[in-house]
């Protein structure tokens, strides 16, 4: 669809193209403008010409189009291009240019030459050309001398197509992972709505734990609690019980929940308006948890907390991590594999490492205010029969931190 089409489009009394919301907070026109105006500071910022992004959560950010994210994110079916100077297109998986209307930063609809091999065959390798071709008469339109084209991810094929026609490749992902680490007022304002969704998920599974209930069918009440309220997905299947909390990360299954079990989750929910909700929390079902129980939420609670306090605008992350609880030798091997990461559309940048990974794993950068956090915790003893996991969702402020999620922690077993 060309340039014209589309700003005749946004002129009609439409719905927006993206996902329709009815009772929104805030205009939604104003951060669609403000996540562009973040990439493409952050394109200039990396000399770059062009920006091209095949990550649906970043497609999502550059423009708030949207078509079958989580199917789409299996193929290189659908992307986004932004010029640093001049449009941006977005290439479709299909002609469905009404899914484009009414979005104020898209100029261009084209529907892709797909070239991944589900639809191309042995096609693939002509196809790939023609979009390489696309690619690069869009940079020479509007990238003025410049050759450098930034990429998030892309197979080799289609990388090597885009060499071949003279386009020096760079790194795309840090260019959206930065721009993405600092929300605006009004995306504070959708997360707190995303939260909020959460939030009623977790009510509707504690009400519905009880022995009997098998991990599955109570990890379903957050799906429908947050599909029935203008939710998207959830991420992962995180959530276990009694034996099967420690260690952690496995998911969940069709084991019966038992009396005296610890329940422990984590939401990592994309709610209303594509934002993530990252908490954790653990429950037991029953009336009244063992010694060891409260001991190990007592541990994980008091890391979270201390870890909460740490936090600072300015603060470098090697100074956030020597600031943080330091975990006692019986729970070190079972540690979760970072302190803290960043939160928006779904999990980013930064991820902060534990003090003691700090040196071989960790990389340096600073805390801005704007930025959302998630502070992590899982205590557990290897071998040990149970496990906690707690999460809590931060904003770094102006002058400290607000929290996020009013969710409670079982503060009487402290």
């Amino acid at each position: 669809m060309p340039i014209e089409s589309i700003k005749a489009a946004r002129k009609a009394p439409r719905q927006h193209g993206a996902m329709e919301y009815s009772d929104c907070p805030v205009d939604l026109d104003v951060v669609r403008k403000y996540r562009l105006h973040r990439l493409r500071s952050e394109m200039e910022r990396a000399d770059v010409a062009g920006l091209l992004l095949f990550d649906q959560i970043n497609t999502r950010y550059a423009t708030d189009a949207t078509n079958m994210q989580v199917w789409c994110s299996h193929y290189e079916t659908r992307c986004v291009f932004v010029a640093l100077d001049g449009p941006v297109v977005l290439f479709d998986y299909a002609n469905h240019p009404h899914l484009a209307e009414g979005l104020p930063g898209i100029d261009e609809y084209r529907v892709i030459p797909s070239f991944y091999y589900f639809s191309a065959g042995y096609h693939g390798e002509a196809r790939v050309q023609v979009f390489a071709s696309q690619i690069e008469d869009l940079v020479r339109q509007h990238g003025g001398d410049s050759r450098r084209l930034a990429v998030d991810r892309l197979s080799f094929i289609a990388c090597d197509a885009l060499r071949q026609k003279g386009l020096m490749l760079v790194d795309g992902e840090a260019i959206a992972e930065q721009a993405r680490a600092l929300k605006s007022a009004e995306e504070l304002t959708l997360m707190r709505a995303s939260m909020a969704v959460c939030e009623e998920g977790c009510r509707a599974m504690r009400e519905a734990l009880q022995p009997g209930i098998t991990e599955n069918a109570l990890w379903a009440r957050l799906h429908e609690t947050n599909i029935r309220l203008g939710g998207e997905w959830i991420e992962t299947r995180l959530l276990s019980s009694g034996p099967r909390t420690n260690p952690w990360f496995r998911e969940c299954s069709m084991r019966p929940i038992e009396s005296g079990d610890m329940v422990c989750f984590d939401t990592d929910l994309i709610g209303p308006y594509g934002y993530c909700s990252d908490i954790s929390r653990a429950w037991l079902c029953g009336d009244r948890p063992n010694d060891e129980q409260r001991r190990l939420y007592a541990a994980a609670y008091e890391q979270i907390e201390t870890n909460i306090a740490a936090l600072a605008p300015g603060l470098s992350f090697r100074e956030v991590s020597q600031r943080c609880w330091k975990i006692p030798e019986a729970y070190l091997s079972q540690r979760y594999p970072s302190l803290m990461h960043g939160v928006g559309l779904a999990d980013e940048y930064p991820s902060i490492k534990h003090w003691v990974d700090f040196e071989a794993k960790a990389y340096e950068g600073l805390l801005q205010p704007g930025m959302v956090l998630c502070v992590e915790s899982f205590i557990g003893t290897e071998g040990g029969r149970e496990g906690v996991k707690l999460e809590e969702q931060v904003i770094i402020t102006e002058t400290g931190i607000e929290r996020m999620s009013s969710y409670p922690f079982e503060v009487d077993w402290l």
